[in-house]
């Protein structure tokens, strides 16, 4: 017999966590390879994670509404004979599958000076926290009866502000030497013991804990709490604004010869290929050929390196109805025709509101496109979606007079025009890429063939 460790996948280039929202295997229960054993959740997409071996399962390592780091072992399997699996390295020591031995040894530790460790008779409530505890610091916060509010108040030196094992252990040396002269068996009273832990408190941060509103609820006001994906939403959006520099370009576009050739050709093309023809696939073809034409749009900054993509992968925000929204991405979508386009375009939307896409089909996105038009916004100022460097709005399009030039003069007429908005990141991104890159867009739509075969 040998265990084997299935561990969080990697869900995508800028997803480090996710959400365990149910579990569909009880410790004991036969396991089947690729069978699905329990089901995540991140800000992108809700997804089953299978097995990669026959078994039995032997432990589960989280609970439902823990939050897992990628790479991070779930749960383990008995397997009959050998199996290859990467077991834990030891090397972020928050995950070390040895290290909760270190709580049990801190027991005996305190044994032997004659003092009988106090054991919490209360679960801290680890869910009304926005800050990431490791199982190991959680265990020790249960053992040591560490209260919400204590460990809240920890200054964190792992990644991201984490508490690490060495920072709880710390904490717990300064609360024992500091709370009281002779050692006794009898816990001390917890106000106490917040009152030793003022000197540990937090450099408050937006990724620790968002700051309390102070907004006054009234007579009759409805307090509607915001959903796991809403919270992770919120937090990519605060922590984007403060990454990158933001900058925006607008251009009005004449779409009259793309309107005019669609309406040509949609019945005919739903006839043939059993698709609709939307405007989406045509312009993400714009952004394409618009990114082939300017590849420093297609980048991301990592430090101080630039890393130039060699796929082109467009990242389309689909509009949920829970009013959250979600980014299936166009695997190289320079490569594809426009009838291949339309096809992908028309199942990642129709699967993005049933909550069917896979992992995959959210990762790796390398440039992305809104269309606020469908809500009838004239042009928008997008948010950049990390870790890229640009996303274009798409605005409503619009009959509107417009000066028409011609051969003979110009003169007054009716013209189907929208605005383009691109948010760029002018850290990497100058004025003249931003402009000219969305100008191209313009250009391609602009210059559409009326007389284009499909």
């Amino acid at each position: 017999m040998s265990k084997f460790e299935l561990k969080l996948p990697q869900m995508g280039e800028s997803v480090a966590e996710a959400t365990l929202t149910n579990w569909l295997k009880e410790v004991g229960d036969t396991i089947e390879m690729d069978e699905a054993v329990f089901e995540i959740a991140t800000d992108k997409v809700d997804s089953e994670v299978p097995s990669e071996v026959d078994g039995v399962l032997l432990e589960k390592r989280f609970d439902v509404d823990d939050v897992i780091k990628v790479g991070e072992v779930v749960a383990v399997i008995q397997v009959e004979g050998e199996v290859e699996n990467v077991a834990d390295d030891g090397t972020d020591e928050e995950v070390s599958v040895e290290e909760p031995a270190e709580v049990p040894a801190r027991e005996l530790e305190a044994q032997m000076v004659g003092v009988k460790e106090s054991v919490s008779t209360s679960t801290p409530d680890f869910s009304s926290s926005e800050r990431f505890y490791s199982p190991l610091v959680k265990n020790i916060a249960k053992e040591e009866n560490v209260s919400m509010d204590e460990l809240e108040a920890i200054v964190g030196t792992g990644k991201e502000g984490r508490v690490t094992k060495n920072d709880i252990m710390a904490y717990l040396e300064s609360r024992s030497n500091g709370s009281q002269t002779k050692v006794e068996a009898t816990p001390q009273p917890e106000a106490k013991t917040e009152k030793v832990a003022t000197p540990l408190a937090p450099k408050e941060t937006t990724a620790d804990k968002p700051k309390e509103s102070k907004v006054h609820v009234g007579a009759g006001d409805e307090i509607i709490p915001l959903t796991r994906m809403g919270k992770l939403i919120a937090h990519h959006m605060i922590e984007s604004i403060s990454t990158s520099a933001h900058v925006q370009s607008f251009v009005e576009v004449d779409v009259t010869n793309v309107v005019n050739w669609r309406n040509k050709v949609k019945n005919a093309f739903q006839e043939r290929e059993g698709e609709k023809l939307t405007f989406t696939p045509i312009f993400m073809e714009a952004v394409a050929m618009a990114l082939k034409k300017y590849p420093m749009m297609n980048i991301s900054l990592d430090g101080d390196k630039v890393i130039k993509k060699k796929n082109i992968n467009l990242g389309m925000a689909a509009a949920l109805p829970d009013g959250n929204l979600i980014v299936p991405v166009i695997k190289n979508a320079d490569q594809l025709n426009l009838v291949g386009m339309a096809k992908t375009v028309n199942d990642l939307a129709n699967r993005a509101r049933n909550n069917q896409l896979k992992p995959d089909e959210v990762r790796d996105g390398t440039y992305t496109v809104t269309n606020v038009g469908s809500f009838g916004s004239v042009f928008g100022t997008p948010i950049i979606n990390q870790p890229q460097v640009g996303i274009l709005a798409l605005g409503a399009i619009r009959k509107i007079p417009s000066v028409i030039e011609t051969d003979q003069g110009e003169y007054i007429g009716i013209r189907s025009k929208m605005y383009l908005s691109h948010s760029y990141d002018h850290r990497v991104v100058n004025g003249a890429l931003g402009g000219m890159f969305v100008k191209s867009v313009a250009d391609y739509l602009e210059a559409w063939d009326i007389n284009r075969e499909i």
